[in-house]
């Protein structure tokens, strides 16, 4: 239908939007209209322009869908003008049980599987690039269909979440187990492990249905190394490679359908699992957690502190002397100064606060846990990054002036 054929109507919405471009329901009228009169693509620029203003915009969603079923099943070649910009998709809030994420059952405690937490991405101090790949990978995914499906992005797949010890990983997935108000399983060595033959690989199977049987889902692998080291280490263990199979076929195979189950995995030995799980389809992301930068660090000291009686204590002295701690570090440093305060008050008689001259006396002590890795790590991005699967960790160490 061309422009002059369109009722007057819609020429007027037209008008009255470029006077108020910020109207949402005069933009939504707009837009049911142009669907209404088979214009689908101005529809979806409507609801692009609506979603840009308000992501959990139900009308909008619900229209945009309809609109994208006409594009698609018309085989449209016309592109329209999508304003959601990638960049802007990306910070997009996902905002709970919208349109398919699904609700917990009502007693999600009974599984013992079964991740509740009340930690947000919000609550994890500094790792903003970290945040955002998390995000953009598959929480606005999973939490916006509309939008996944107007894109053709799956919901399979995975990934690796590497770094240092005690940096974090864990308590990054249980923050995305508190973004997601979805379900989120936890699988550790010791779920998937069995002294009998062929057991462990039933249990892997298990697990994987249950993951299917409740998408869309999050499941959690950590220590991914031990349940998928390389099966070359393996000549000798026959059991083990068995398992490492399994995990393999679950993932990924013919007979395996898992959309809808995304994996997440965490490991500080990336360079010992099996090369196979790394390839698309499996685990085909990987995403360095890096020991905490100067922002990270001050919030995790400032976490640590916060119920703590304290005396003058200078956080941008202790951010300074703390280079390459792990948040684990952190918490450490902070309980081994509390510890020698607290042993002072008890030989004195006296009840003091923790002063800086605790902190000092702990970081002789208390050292960073992370150089042994970043060693490891400096001679596996130098000699054996082939393929280029750890340019985030090279870029890291170039950037410490460790490589």
């Amino acid at each position: 239908m061309t422009d002059e054929a369109l009722p007057a109507v819609v020429h007027s919405l037209r008008s009255a939007l470029e006077r108020s471009p910020d109207d949402v329901p005069l933009r939504l009228h707009l837009a049911a209209l142009l669907l209404e009169h088979d214009r689908p693509a101005e529809t979806a620029q409507q609801c692009s322009e609506v979603l840009a203003r308000d992501v959990t915009n139900v009308e909008a969603l619900a229209l945009l869908g309809r609109a994208t079923d006409v594009l698609r099943g018309a085989e449209a070649e016309k592109t329209f003008d999508w304003s959601v910009r990638e960049e802007e998709v990306a910070d997009l809030a996902p905002p709970l049980f919208v349109g398919g994420a699904g609700e917990p059952d009502a007693d999600p405690a009974g599984d013992p599987d079964v991740i509740e937490s009340d930690v947000r991405l919000d609550d994890v101090g500094g790792m903003a690039e970290v945040k955002r790949r998390l995000d953009l990978a598959f929480l606005t995914p999973m939490n916006n269909p509309e939008l996944r499906r107007l894109y053709g992005r799956s919901l399979h797949g995975g990934l690796m979440l590497y770094g240092p010890p005690g940096c974090g990983k864990t308590f990054l997935a249980r923050a995305v187990a508190g973004e997601l108000g979805a379900k989120f399983y936890s699988v550790s060595l010791a779920d998937v492990l069995d002294m009998w033959i062929g057991a462990s690989e039933r249990n892997l199977r298990e697990i994987f249905e249950t993951a299917r049987a409740n998408a869309p889902c999050v499941l959690f692998l950590d220590e991914i190394d031990a349940i998928g080291q390389k099966r070359s280490h393996l000549r000798s263990n026959p059991a083990m490679r068995g398992t490492v199979n399994q995990l393999l076929s679950e993932m990924d195979s013919v007979r395996s359908n898992n959309d809808g189950v995304f994996v997440l995995a965490a490991t500080n030995h990336p360079w010992d699992v099996d090369a196979a799980l790394l390839r698309p389809g499996r685990l085909d992301r990987m995403l360095l957690v890096s020991p905490p930068d100067a922002e990270a660090r001050a919030a995790v000291l400032a976490y640590h502190l916060r119920d703590r009686p304290l005396d003058s204590i200078d956080i941008a002295k202790l951010v300074s002397a703390t280079q390459d701690f792990s948040g684990a570090d952190l918490a450490h440093l902070c309980d081994s100064a509390a510890e020698l305060a607290m042993d002072d008050s008890v030989r004195s008689g006296v009840v003091r606060m923790i002063t800086m001259k605790d902190f000092k006396l702990a970081l002789k002590d208390v050292r960073p846990s992370t150089r042994g890795w970043l060693e490891d790590a400096r001679n596996v991005v130098l000699f054996a990054n082939d393929g280029g699967q750890y340019d985030d960790l090279l870029a890291y160490l170039k950037q410490r002036r460790l490589a």
